[in-house]
């Protein structure tokens, strides 16, 4: 869980979404370009995929 770092901090509400959040950002995701799952998130909306090497916009955690 991504969550174990905050300890008791914050109450699990919180702690839950933000580990359904950074699960998902942190996933391969799939290149509208190539189709390759190669794609790894720059910035905050800013996507790279590694096998094709074209960067493009998308979503804040998920392309």
């Amino acid at each position: 869980m991504p969550t174990k770092r905050f300890g008791a901090r914050y109450g699990r509400r919180p702690k839950k979404k933000f580990a359904q959040i950074e699960t998902e950002q942190r996933a391969k995701h799939k290149c509208p370009y190539c189709n390759k799952d190669a794609v790894k998130r720059i910035a905050a909306g800013i996507w790279q995929c590694r096998k094709c090497d074209v960067k493009f916009a998308g979503k804040a955690y998920s392309p």
